[in-house]
């Protein structure tokens, strides 16, 4: 068991490897400045250059692509261009809130899907299953960012059920775990539908 996680693990390395030069090449040939995203428009050619040098964007490709790899490789993944604060600390920083809302969105989805797959097979071609069907299929084909717009301008701007942003009390959890849940629990409870209906059909 463990060699076989050993080798999958190591198989790991040149799939991150070649999805890293992948993205670097994507956003090489992508228009733009680095430095001129950063200091804006109003930024002299000169200092623009300068920055753009001091952050090794000058450099050649594969330079900045090893460098980029032997930095990752030591823990450092670089400083944001928006905020100028290390890339490491802002994801261990909302690490604590994402994990949270992991957690939550599983939990909803283990407590909603299963026994809703479990009732719609057991009561095949009624009403509830019709329902559930239907609930399934348009939910694992609605884009989560647009659900998520919709639950915002329906409970929190319309009804003032919950806030939409903040994470100081338990309420402001409740749209983010319903948003990240849905098409899990569409997948889960078609899924759950279908072992039961071949449970239920089976001899024994």
């Amino acid at each position: 068991m463990m060699k076989f996680i050993g080798k999958r693990l190591l198989m790991l390395i040149p799939v991150m490897v070649g999805i890293i030069l992948l993205v670097f090449t994507i956003i090489s040939m992508t228009p733009g400045d680095p430095g001129r995203l950063i200091l804006g428009q109003l930024a002299t050619e000169e200092d623009v250059q300068e920055l753009n040098e001091r952050l090794g964007h000058n450099r050649p490709f594969f330079i900045r692509y090893t460098s980029y790899l032997v930095d990752l490789i030591k823990g450092d993944l670089g400083r944001s261009y928006l905020t100028d604060i290390p890339v490491a600390e802002s994801i261990v920083s909302r690490f604590p809130v994402t994990f949270k809302l992991t957690v939550y969105s599983i939990l909803l989805t283990i407590i909603v899907s299963i026994p809703i797959g479990i009732l719609s097979a057991v009561r095949q071609h009624s009403i509830i299953d019709g329902a559930s069907v239907f609930s399934a299929i348009l939910l694992s084909s609605m884009p989560v960012f647009w659900l998520g717009l919709i639950c915002i301008l329906l409970f929190s701007l319309k009804l003032g059920w919950f806030p939409a942003t903040g994470v100081e009390t338990a309420a402001s959890y409740v749209l983010p775990t319903i948003t990240m849940a849905a098409g899990t629990i569409a997948v889960i409870t078609r899924m759950t539908r279908t072992t039961m209906l071949g449970i239920i059909r089976e001899d024994y």
